[in-house]
């Protein structure tokens, strides 16, 4: 799937028009060590009791969530809607 660089949309934060915006992919951050899940996983696996879940059957899934950011040109503000999946997506520039 090939998505354009920038792209018109609405903005609902500040401008309350349709703007351009810039498209990002969102990478994946490192997760806090603090967050309750996973506080509670080192609690399960601390020790010599080993993996508290068993290894997920079957294999890898075909499709991967796409997560983008699209931040206005304008006032600068950013929204991310909900992710969509695809098998490769690609960021591209458009000509003309």
């Amino acid at each position: 799937m090939k998505l354009p660089r920038t792209v018109q949309r609405y903005c609902a934060n500040k401008c309350q028009t349709h703007t351009a915006h810039d498209v990002e992919r969102v990478k994946k951050r490192k997760a806090s060590e603090l967050s309750w899940g996973q506080r509670r996983f080192r609690r399960a696996t601390k020790g010599y009791t080993g993996f508290p879940r068993p290894k997920p059957e079957g294999r890898e899934k075909p499709t991967k969530r796409i997560f983008l950011r699209y931040v206005c040109k304008k006032c600068g503000k950013a929204h991310q809607p909900n992710a969509f999946r695809a098998k490769k997506f690609e960021l591209v520039e458009v000509k003309g």
